[in-house]
């Protein structure tokens, strides 16, 4: 069997400019990660990353952590959802331009609950059903070219790992709402790939981030 590992991307930067960067948290997780799957003696025979920042960064820095040598390819197939945009359509239940982490999250959840409901697809470029084809199409693009045997990293995002994960349990918009806002920064989600079709084996594993004393472990 082959097997596909999704991989989240390291912490982005929560108040910067520029949101689509990783912080210097971030940055430690993708090479903690790598060092990980070296341990473990995986050697992948691809790396793919979406075309986002901090996908592209994550990825470099978990094959150097990793010691892979492979060069990565971008598919923009695993970019996250057009967060601004859903976020942009949903009301705010705060005062000012600046949310703290909590009100934050509440508003993404509402946001993504809207976004996903079906009854305001014509609002967004993207709907929910246009991203899960877009995904679910991207997943396919890595499984078609693997090798019986062979192993594939995908760094992307919560979204798209959610929505992998949705479909193969044959969930719906609800079980995406509960997925998405607990994938881990860095965590791996593992598909094998054989005679019963893909399959999830495990979803979000996080353990090489749970040393103790590490601070290693956030959502966002």
């Amino acid at each position: 069997m082959s097997v596909v590992l999704l991989v989240r991307h390291g912490q982005a930067s929560w108040g910067a400019a520029d949101y689509d960067v990783l912080s210097p948290l971030g940055g430690r997780q993708a090479e903690v990660l790598g060092e990980a799957l070296a341990a473990r003696g995986l050697v992948p025979d691809r790396v793919v990353h979406g075309g986002m920042q901090r996908q592209r960064e994550t990825a470099r820095l978990l094959a150097a952590g990793a010691g892979w040598q492979h060069a990565p390819v971008e598919d923009l197939g695993w970019d996250e959802m057009d967060h601004p945009q859903v976020l942009e359509r949903a009301p705010r239940e705060f005062a000012g331009d600046e949310p703290t982490r909590a009100q934050f999250q509440a508003w993404f959840e509402e946001a993504t609950r809207r976004w996903t409901g079906g009854e305001f697809d014509h609002e967004y470029a993207e709907p929910f059903p246009a991203f899960g084809r877009r995904v679910r199409d991207a997943l396919a693009s890595v499984t078609d070219g693997l090798a019986p045997d062979g192993v594939a990293v995908v760094v992307t995002s919560g979204g798209p790992v959610a929505a992998v994960t949705t479909q193969l349990l044959g969930g719906d918009a609800t079980t995406y709402g509960r997925l998405a806002p607990v994938v881990v920064n860095a965590s791996v989600t593992k598909l094998v790939v054989g005679r019963r079709g893909t399959t999830l084996v495990s979803f979000n594993d996080h353990s090489h981030l749970e040393a103790p004393g590490s601070d290693l472990l956030t959502y966002r």
